[in-house]
């Protein structure tokens, strides 16, 4: 059964989404404020985070930071905002899916489950090989999903992971940013590819010794990205 928590300041919403979870068998805990939230998350250790945008002592957007920062566990933001920009802003930090309230539980329950789908151990990567993959002082071990380097744990979000993973599995594959766009972040993204530079741009942050001059994610300038050197 996968585990989901629902943040949420409304006591209604909580409710009601609780016993449509409930209903399809779903494993579920609330939370009222950001703080149990977070509470929640080291305590049960969720497969997916519904995470209302407005708390009485939280930014939602602020929260979505800390959680995709912390762990990889999926979030889809609710909220009774409608603009795009809050949207784009929302999945831009990290959250998988952004769903406007009021909405309908069965597209509730359908977004759930692509988002879910995705974090599968059979997700949309096309080479299934479990074996680490080394590049020198990078390994990158896709059961476990650890990355070290030289021997020291580097901590990502999911959607870093997903694209050094990504990439490394097919080092010769050069990526196009709608490529990945639709292979970490869905077809139904509403954002754009400055999300795919914006988070390779932090991804290489935490793996290159010189971000600028990258040995590990390289830009294919015209065309897009490939992971650089041999693997082993």
């Amino acid at each position: 059964m996968k585990k989901i928590l629902v943040i949420d300041d409304e006591a209604a919403i909580r409710d009601l989404v609780e016993l449509v979870l409930k209903r399809e068998n779903y494993q579920v805990k609330t939370a009222e404020n950001g703080v149990t939230g977070l509470m929640e998350i080291g305590a049960f250790h969720p497969d997916l985070v519904l995470l209302d945008l407005m708390l009485p002592d939280y930014s939602g957007y602020d929260l979505c930071r800390e959680i995709v920062k912390k762990s990889t566990i999926p979030v889809i933001m609710l909220s009774a905002k409608n603009e795009t920009i809050d949207k784009v802003l929302g999945l831009e930090l990290g959250a998988e899916d952004y769903l406007t309230k009021p909405f309908d539980n069965r597209e509730l329950l359908a977004r759930i489950k692509v988002v879910l789908r995705r974090y599968e151990p059979s997700d949309r990567i096309k080479n299934d090989d479990s074996d680490p993959i080394v590049c020198e002082e990078l390994e990158i071990n896709p059961e476990t999903k650890r990355v070290l380097k030289g021997g020291n744990l580097i901590s990502l979000t999911a959607k870093e992971y997903k694209i050094l993973e990504t990439l490394s599995k097919r080092p010769l594959k050069i990526f196009t940013r709608d490529e990945l766009l639709e292979i970490i972040w869905g077809y139904d993204y509403l954002g754009d590819s400055r999300s795919v530079d914006m988070t390779i741009m932090r991804l290489r942050k935490k793996l290159e010794d010189d971000s600028e001059n990258p040995k590990y994610v390289k830009t294919i300038y015209g065309f897009g990205y490939q992971f650089g050197g041999d693997t082993e």
